[in-house]
């Protein structure tokens, strides 16, 4: 059996021996005879549980539109227009908008990455920033006591306008809704104080209403308005073939239960093997990201199994802390330190350590072998090396699981 697995905008491929049992994990395919264009026009025009944004807004208001960064794969660039468009129906002037890319905890952008998020006729005639983790201001405080630190000039704006892809999140249950600014445009304490719920009973993908984490991210819509949301579902190949908009809660929650009958998929036991894509450029820019579909691997495989990635990661690791952790602790280190202080990029560190101990990793990648090693994974330059040791070390009879789209992808053992 061959497969073909994305790494960064290629394929890689291997052939499986026919004496194993193989069963490919795809997202459900979600009909629809809409194009991307007709998806956005309709929620838009039949927002959940609000009224249309462009009779929600008025000429002299000031408004923040909150979207994602460059590791995101939401395609902005696509959905921006009829927002704008919207917000230009109301009498909102181009001028008064403010793009915010949400950039979390994660590098700032150079001008050709905007203006790829963006499109460039947005990004020529509207303003568009980057959020700043140091320029916040507190506007209370969560139950969990998280603070509530919101990028002052989304703070300080007459609406908020979020927007978002919604697929699982391996501790915030799911992305999307309000996640646009906790931790989209949240200050570093912020950020760690939500994350380190991450440790807690219920903090898992798919999870929401007993999700510690969720809950904080829900919370910050009672202290600051977000008057509209538009989430979007995207296929594993970045179609958009879903789109929601309206009331934060409600539409996150319409989308959320969408992306269920999409991406969560039945096993009937976990593998010796599964070999995973985090789905090539950008889900796998680079370790910090490709996390996730690591992580949703980690429900298909046995204990004592092995993981294969397949992730270009050629910026490496991202944060300077997770690469501390991965470079300079053991796995039993990472889980100790991150369940007694929660460090922001050591959540990283340590997720990926809870998956160590529960089987080998085998990472077919772009980044530099020494380092790949130095974390506790075998480093590997093609696809086929890795699964013919693979079966090698479980044997020739062991069941196969393939993870085309792994980030978007969560197994369910029945």
């Amino acid at each position: 059996m061959e497969i073909k697995l994305k790494r960064d905008r290629d394929y890689e491929s291997a052939v499986i021996g026919d004496n194993h049992a193989v069963k490919v994990l795809l997202p459900n395919n979600k009909e629809t005879n809409l194009s991307e264009d007709q998806l956005i026009r309709e929620a838009l025009k039949n927002p959940i549980n609000s009224k249309m944004l462009s009779s929600m807004v008025k000429s002299g208001e000031k408004v923040a539109v909150v979207t994602s960064d460059i590791t995101r794969p939401l395609k902005s660039w696509v959905v921006l227009p009829y927002v704008l468009e919207e917000l230009e129906k109301g009498g909102v002037k181009n001028e008064d908008v403010t793009i915010v890319l949400a950039l979390g905890s994660h590098r700032k952008h150079t001008d050709e990455e905007k203006i790829h998020l963006v499109g460039e006729e947005v990004f020529r005639k509207y303003k568009v920033i980057d959020s700043d983790m140091d320029d916040c201001m507190n506007i209370g405080t969560c139950r969990n006591n998280t603070p509530v630190d919101i990028f002052t000039p989304v703070a300080q704006t007459d609406r908020v306008v979020c927007l978002g892809n919604v697929e699982f999140h391996y501790f915030a249950g799911y992305s999307g809704g309000a996640k646009a600014l906790m931790p989209g445009v949240s200050s570093h304490a912020a950020i760690q104080a939500n994350h380190s719920n991450m440790v807690k009973e219920g903090a898992h993908a798919g999870n929401l209403d007993t999700n510690p984490v969720r809950q904080d991210i829900d919370e910050v819509g009672q202290h600051i308005k977000i008057d509209f949301i538009l989430n979007v579902l995207q296929s594993f190949d970045k179609t958009i073939v879903g789109a929601f908009a309206g009331h934060y809660i409600d539409a996150h929650r319409a989308a959320c239960r969408a992306l269920d009958e999409m991406y969560k998929v039945s096993i009937s036991e976990r593998a010796d093997v599964v070999i995973v894509s985090p789905g090539g450029y950008p889900k796998d820019i680079n370790i910090y990201q490709a996390q996730k579909a690591l992580d949703n691997a980690r429900h298909a495989v046995k204990d004592g199994g092995i993981i294969i990635l397949c992730a270009s990661c050629r910026e490496g690791f991202e944060n300077k802390v997770f690469e501390e952790w991965m470079m300079t602790k053991t796995k039993e280190q990472m889980v100790r330190d991150i369940r007694e202080h929660f460090v922001l990029g050591g959540h990283k560190a340590a997720a990926i350590a809870m998956t160590l101990m529960k089987a080998d990793i085998y990472m077919v990648t772009d980044y530099d072998k020494a380092t790949v090693e130095h974390m506790g994974f075998r480093h590997f330059t093609n696809l086929q090396e890795a699964v013919d040791e693979a079966e090698r070390v479980t044997g020739i009879n062991s069941r196969v699981i393939v993870m085309p789209a792994g980030g978007s992808t969560l197994p369910c053992c029945e």
